[in-house]
This record gives C-alpha cells, structure tokens and sequence, in this order.
C-alpha cells in the first residue's frame, strides 16, 4: 500500500472519528434537553397540581369558614329568645260598697231542706253581675240534681199542696234575695212568681219562687257598677248582702 492511500485511510478514520464525536455529543445535548424539558414540565405540572390543591384547600376552607353573614344569622339564631310572660293578668282592684243586706229565717229543721239550703246558697255566693246584665237565679244555680247532693224536701206544687222534691227550700234562697234587690233602685226586677201557698219566712207578696224549666227570678242591673252577691246561711237564719264594686 502506497503512501496516498494509508493518507485516504486516516483522513477516513479521522473523519469517521469526527463524525461519531459529532453524533455523541449531539445525542447527548438532546437527551439533556429532554430530561431538561420533561423535569420542567414535571416542576410545572407539580407547581399547578401545589396551585390547583392550594386553591382547592382554600375553597374548601371558604365552604367550611361560615360568612359573616352567616355567623350573623347564627349569632342571632343561637341567641336565647326572651321567655314569653307568663304571668297571669293582674285582677282589678276594687272597694266595695255596701248596698243592701236582707234576712230570713229557717223554720223547718229538716236535714234535706238544710242541706238544699247551703248547696244553692254556696253556688250563688259571690256572683257578680255586670252593669247593664240581667241576673237569672237559675241559670246561676242550675237544676237540682241527686248528683249534685240535692236531696228531696217540702216544696208546693201548682194547686198549693206540700209535696216532696229535689230543691225543697231553694225558694227560700230566691226569696231572700229577692227582698235584697227590692231595697236597690236601681236594680231592676224582670220576672218574678209568687208560691201557690202562704210561705213562712217572708211577708205575703214577697216571695219568689223558682223551678228550673218553668220559674226563674231574674233582674237587671241599671247601676253604673258591677254588683256583688253575698249569701250566708246558718241552721237558722240565711243571710243575702249586696255589694257595689267600685274599681280602682
């Protein structure tokens, strides 16, 4: 092999060597750009995945921390609520002036007319009748039942005769009070009946019977006040006082 050609032959080899120097460097600058371009697309996918759960974080902590609006409408929804008034209506004060006071007395010392006697004279004890209304004795004392410890007593019928019924002596009881009324002006008698016999315990036409259902006594009160009624019986006298109440 002459001299020309060992010389092609090294400018080959050099070139060869060249070119693989060339293509070495070359594919590694390329992989240190690719590991370069995928680290930076990893640093910024982290740093968007930090901003995205940063974000997140801070939205849910926004749905967590309650506005202040709504800790307002907490606030003013925890807040106790005054207790309502439950105290009762305070009555009206009043003075009471003395109007009348009537008196008869118990003949008959029969145990059933007795007991018939304090019955109705405890229901009708402190009835109080407004101005302007009418006062009705047996809508206030009601029927005379066995229930209500009514027991049967001498009472008179339509002809005048004595028989026994339940409510014997409540007559008495009207009747008392009846005179009572008669000594106001102002208290105005609506109806009134007189027994089909002579009674005992008051002057003749002065009586009042009742029967629930067919007699009543009533009467209206034409007074500027509300009145009162007392009644106070004993095993020998009963007792009727009307009083005025004059409010504070």
């Amino acid at each position: 092999m002459n001299k020309k050609n060992w010389i092609i032959i090294i400018v080959i080899l050099v070139a060869a060597i060249g070119i693989g120097i060339y293509f070495y460097f070359s594919n590694n600058n390329k992989a240190n750009d690719s590991q370069y371009e995928a680290n930076k697309t990893s640093s910024e996918g982290t740093a968007q995945n930090k901003e995205e759960q940063t974000n997140s974080s801070d939205d849910e902590k926004k749905e967590e921390t309650p506005s202040e609006e709504n800790k307002e409408e907490s606030k003013e929804g925890n807040e106790e609520q005054p207790a309502e008034d439950t105290k009762p209506a305070k009555e009206p004060t009043y003075t009471e002036k003395a109007l009348s006071s009537f008196s008869t007395k118990i003949y008959s010392k029969d145990s059933a007319r007795q007991n018939n006697i304090k019955i109705t004279s405890n229901t009708l004890n402190g009835t109080v009748v407004k101005k302007g209304k009418t006062f009705s004795f047996c809508n206030t004392v009601g029927p005379s039942t066995s229930a209500k410890g009514y027991e049967k007593a001498d009472i008179y019928d339509r002809n005048g005769n004595k028989k026994k019924g339940l409510g014997g002596g409540n007559c008495q009881v009207s009747s008392t009070l009846y005179n009572a009324v008669l000594a106001v002006s102002s208290l105005v008698v609506t109806e009134r009946h007189e027994h089909s016999n002579n009674v005992p315990y008051v002057a003749k036409g002065k009586d009042a019977a009742v029967a629930y259902g067919s007699y009543d006594f009533k009467f209206r009160n034409d007074s500027e006040y509300d009145i009162k009624i007392y009644v106070e019986p004993t095993t020998s006298n009963l007792s009727v006082k009307l009083v005025s109440l004059v409010y504070e």
